[in-house]
């Protein structure tokens, strides 16, 4: 049952006052959207600490975000004890989040962290388990269940305008750098289907407004030293209830593209780019022979998934997209591996989930310019 039981023991700051966090992990995704995201969040949201190991960073980039506490990994602990930390937020490399989510659950910190949620279903298991356990609240940082072009294109898809939908269809490939943690072994998380085909999966259950039953992949690699540890690509298909059917192509080895289409018995949607947060979305709507377009200015993706979940926390509601969505594209990915590995297809278990993407969920924050980055870069050299 997707229903849980709230712990009597639940952490619930005062009304009015602001959700404190600790940033951990100051890669690429920090750097560039999360830490710039709190000017935008101000209301509610305010950024406290950083966690690295890397002194450079937590002098340049406190001092740059008013942080004005840092810490090193080895002392995660003693920034969990501080309390005046309310929540962290979790930008590590995917093999490190159950560790650190769990650890903050146990010290009654409120998590925020990035997709995937972890490596393998049990770890996600026990990031949901710990919260509830400790009374705090876990949110996986799916920015696009906040973002105006998607969730019209959810709210397209349920409305009927299209039909029934049949098909989705979808790719999203860039030129990862060699020597990326992207390009990890999938049991650290590394590989598309982990850094990026998680958004694919998730547009499809998102749009379908249901859960695949069975997978089918096949990986493929051109041979270069970068992919020695993992697929340079994969393409997959998930048959959903109702014989419907979702594929779309990963690739961490070709040039940067990012679209999804979603196809019913009277029309269709093409969204692209769909994925992106560095710029603009745009879709084309055709039903019955009729097209129309649509652009959607480039926004900050991350203050509303910040401001949102601050929001829960201090209401002392659980938010969507929760530990439970993380959970769902995680099983699906990991379906997907052992299909790839197997050669055969895979069959899933029954899932529940009610509570879908949809545009009350929508927030509008100014767009942020790239900050100057601390020892760190883009993962794609496109």
């Amino acid at each position: 049952m997707e229903k849980r039981k709230r712990h009597r023991t639940e952490k619930t700051p005062s009304e009015g006052k602001k959700i404190r966090y600790a940033v951990v992990g100051l890669g690429y995704i920090a750097q560039a959207a999360v830490l710039p995201a709190f000017r935008n969040a101000k209301k509610n949201s305010e950024l406290l600490a950083l966690v690295s190991d890397d002194p450079a960073k937590l002098k340049t980039l406190g001092r740059r975000y008013r942080a004005p506490l840092g810490y090193a990994y080895s002392d995660y602990a003693e920034c969990l004890a501080n309390p005046d930390i309310d929540a962290v937020y979790i930008a590590l490399p995917n093999h490190m989040h159950k560790e650190y989510a769990v650890a903050a659950a146990e010290a009654g910190k409120h998590i925020l962290c990035e997709k995937p949620l972890a490596v393998a279903e049990k770890d996600c298991e026990e990031m949901i388990d710990a919260a509830e356990k400790h009374g705090v609240k876990l949110m996986t940082a799916y920015r696009l269940h906040f973002e105006r072009a998607n969730l019209e294109a959810v709210e397209i898809a349920r409305s009927g305008k299209l039909g029934e939908p049949r098909v989705f269809q979808s790719a999203f490939t860039m030129q990862v750098k060699a020597g990326n943690i992207r390009l990890g072994p999938p049991r650290l998380g590394g590989g598309p289907i982990y850094d990026i085909g998680v958004y694919c999966i998730n547009a499809a259950r998102s749009l379908f407004r249901d859960e695949p039953i069975e997978v089918v992949a096949f990986s493929a690699n051109n041979g270069e030293k970068r992919f020695e540890q993992t697929p340079e690509m994969m393409s997959c298909v998930l048959r959903f209830p109702k014989e419907r059917l979702a594929a779309f192509t990963c690739s961490a080895g070709a040039a940067d593209t990012g679209w999804y289409q979603i196809v019913g018995t009277r029309g269709d949607l093409r969204v692209d780019p769909a994925y992106e947060y560095a710029e603009g979305i745009t879709w084309e709507l055709t039903v019955e022979g009729k097209t129309r377009k649509r652009s959607f200015p480039k926004r900050d993706q991350f203050a509303p998934e910040l401001s949102y979940f601050s929001e829960c926390v201090m209401a002392g509601r659980n938010p969507e997209p929760s530990g439970r969505e993380g959970l769902a594209d995680v099983r699906v990915v990991r379906a997907l591996l052992q299909s790839a590995a197997d050669r055969r297809p895979v069959r899933l278990g029954a899932f529940e989930r009610h509570r879908r993407p949809g545009l009350s969920m929508e927030a509008h924050r100014p767009p942020i310019s790239m900050p100057p980055l601390v020892h760190a870069e883009a993962p794609s050299s496109n």
